[in-house]
């Protein structure tokens, strides 16, 4: 009974000193423990507290106790501190939740494998590892890089629809890649192998609710178009009515979210550790990208696009005359839509229709710049990826936009700002393109706008100068440079502008090689900029004005009275606060809490030796050959530990 009663006293007092080390530990280095973490501090500290206390042997008694304490907090705060930049809080979940952690790492495990293996039998293995330069370190030959663009785009498309995806939004970015690369991943737009139909039944099955037999009276089993995400069949209803049917792929959205797993975490190591991640904002662009794919993977969200841009994409204008196919809301779900079928031809083969039809290249080719830069400028929703494959010419001339997955959205102080960029560059202002352009961008606190100023004249000196039609690739090319070389930031819907801008750049010149396309546009936001010069439009603007104007009007008497109050009364002052932003006060407190705690710690610590250091004969001996100073001074060692590793700790924590 005896035994069992201290067994028990033995074990709570245990339970309360790893306890109490643990939370002491956690409290010092700011951190919030679970049961695991907690219980494996507390152990190493009570591991070491017995250690010393059996190495102290017959020296041991109540003056050392401290000693034994001291070094057992050492130890505790070292262990959690090592354990956490080894395995932060929260790579370690819950003991419940890790068998799924564990089938979801042997899924992205299999992922990275295959991966891995698309990489190396598409010949990337070297330009991943770095290694795909020439042999005295200069860079790889155009031809070279031509071949490697297209071994990366053919490895895209085998890799899925995310990476289609990524692709796809890289050939949008000049300043990131040179033009072979540009031109070749600009390919996977339209080239994707389609998924057998076999795999496609049963995804229509369950989203119709029957059997496609059931909905449709025909059927054609091969597919007309197959994108990263989704594919296209014709059918034909039992009203007799002609259909497209788009359906997604079985395994897109499992594959998808397997993906941007990995690209949140190859996101978050870029911002982390490199100067380029966190220049371009490495994971807010992921989170920008995966928006976009949640999106298109759900085929609702394309529906109401397509409502959205045919009420902005000018469909009652007869110099655009487009037309937006129409969607049976009532077969409609999350993976499947179906739309009204429409007879024509993409722009991508278009070219001998025009000739046959007597149609002009030029005019066919203003009328689909006018309708992007309608939906742009005027609406505000415009297709983002108007690509040769998702522009179809009808028999009747008119044109057809296609595949509403992805659409931008710009709000009215963007648009313009784009007015007044487009009209500067019509009249070759530098100075309005600067300020425009500063409007547009997220601008960097070092930015010289004077230097911004110069280089965009040098610009304009350089292709918009009268003598010929502009370079238009190397246009978009240098500008993006020139945006990031000023320090400047696309924020991701004007980076949207630029991919649709510069993707219809492409379409157009499929069909009218020679159409300027900077000329069309300049003259397109000119008429409207003057259309809001006219007298009818200047009265709109400056009742919209006045009418957002007006509580401020209404509270101005008051103010200006409580003013007049205050001069007369000699009570008038101003209030200026220093560091008024949160982050800058929690900025400058951890600075001088490191700083104060490393001369604590540094000082301590060299009392701590001068006392050890200490040599009075006439000091007794309290605890072996120990002394008074002795023991306070390996205390004060002890204490100075745990102050310099608070600090070093915080240290490492600190983002880079």
């Amino acid at each position: 009974m005896e035994l069992a009663f201290f067994l028990v006293i033995a074990a709570a007092t245990l339970a309360f000193f790893v306890a109490a080390l643990s939370a002491g530990a956690g409290r010092i280095l700011g951190l919030r423990l679970g049961l695991i973490r907690a219980t494996l501090t507390g152990g190493a500290g009570a591991a070491v507290f017995w250690m010393v206390g059996q190495l102290m042997g017959d020296a041991r008694g109540g003056a050392l106790i401290t000693v034994q304490l001291g070094l057992a907090a050492v130890a505790a705060l070292l262990f959690l501190a090592l354990s956490e930049v080894l395995l932060p809080t929260g790579s370690l979940a819950n003991v419940v939740r890790w068998p799924g952690r564990i089938r979801r790492q042997i899924a992205r495990t299999r992922r990275y494998s295959a991966l891995s293996r698309i990489a190396i039998r598409h010949g990337l293995g070297s330009a991943l590892s770095g290694r795909g330069r020439s042999r005295k370190g200069r860079p790889a030959s155009g031809e070279s890089y031509r071949s490697t663009a297209i071994n990366l785009r053919l490895a895209l498309e085998e890799a899925g629809a995310t990476f289609v995806k990524v692709g796809q939004l890289l050939s949008t970015r000049y300043d990131l890649l040179p033009m072979e690369f540009i031109e070749e991943l600009a390919q996977l737009q339209h080239q994707v192998a389609p998924e057998p139909t076999e795999r496609i039944t049963p995804v229509l099955r369950e989203a119709l609710g029957a059997d496609p037999s059931e909905i449709f009276a025909e059927f054609d089993p091969q597919p007309l178009a197959a994108g990263s995400m989704a594919q296209v069949y014709r059918a034909r209803l039992h009203n007799g009515d002609a259909v497209a049917v788009k359906v997604q792929r079985p395994s897109a959205r499992d594959v998808v979210e397997q993906d941007l797993d990995i690209l949140f975490r190859l996101s978050s190591k870029l911002e982390q550790h490199t100067d380029w991640g966190r220049n371009f904002g490495a994971t807010e662009l992921a989170a920008g990208f995966a928006a976009s794919l949640h999106e298109e993977l759900d085929l609702r969200v394309e529906a109401r696009n397509m409502v959205a841009i045919a009420a902005s994409a000018g469909a009652d204008d007869p110099e655009i005359d487009v037309a937006i196919p129409r969607v049976y809301e009532e077969l409609s779900s999350e993976r499947v839509l179906v739309l009204e079928w429409l007879d024509g031809v993409t722009l991508d083969t278009a070219g001998p229709v025009l000739e046959e039809r007597g149609l002009d290249p030029t005019e066919v080719a203003r009328r689909l710049l006018r309708c992007l830069l309608q939906q742009i400028m005027t609406g505000g929703v415009f297709h983002a990826d108007p690509h040769p494959g998702n522009i179809m010419l009808l028999e009747d001339g008119r044109l057809v936009l296609l595949d509403f997955g992805s659409v931008g959205r710009i709000d009215r102080s963007l648009r313009s700002s784009l007015q007044t960029m487009l009209l500067a560059i019509h009249r070759q202002d530098p100075a309005a393109l600067c300020d425009a352009m500063l409007e547009l961008v997220e601008r960097h606190e070092d930015t010289d706008a004077d230097q911004l100023e110069r280089s965009l004249g040098r610009f304009m000196a350089k292709h918009l100068a009268p003598g010929g039609p502009p370079d238009q690739a190397a246009i978009f090319a240098e500008l993006f440079v020139m945006v990031t070389a000023h320090g400047l930031r696309v924020p991701p819907e004007l980076a949207a502008v630029f991919r649709a801008i510069g993707t219809i750049t492409g379409s157009v010149q499929r069909i009218a090689p020679d159409f300027d396309l900077v000329e069309e546009a300049q003259s397109l936001a000119a008429g409207q900029i003057q259309e809001k010069l006219t007298p009818e439009a200047a009265g709109r603007t400056i009742a919209e004005e006045t009418l957002s104007l007006v509580p401020v009007i209404r509270r101005l008497p008051r103010r200006i009275d409580r003013i007049t109050d205050s001069l007369e009364g000699g009570r008038l002052g101003f209030q200026v606060r220093l560091l008024a932003d949160p982050r800058d006060r929690r900025f400058i407190r951890g600075i001088v809490n490191d700083v104060l705690l490393s001369f604590l710690g540094g000082l301590i610590g060299l009392m701590g030796v001068l006392l050890l250091r200490t040599d009075d004969a006439e000091a007794n001996e309290i605890a072996g050959s120990l002394t008074l100073y002795d023991v306070i001074g390996l205390n004060l060692l002890m204490f100075s530990g745990v102050l310099v590793l608070r600090v070093i700790f915080s240290i490492i924590r600190a983002p880079r």
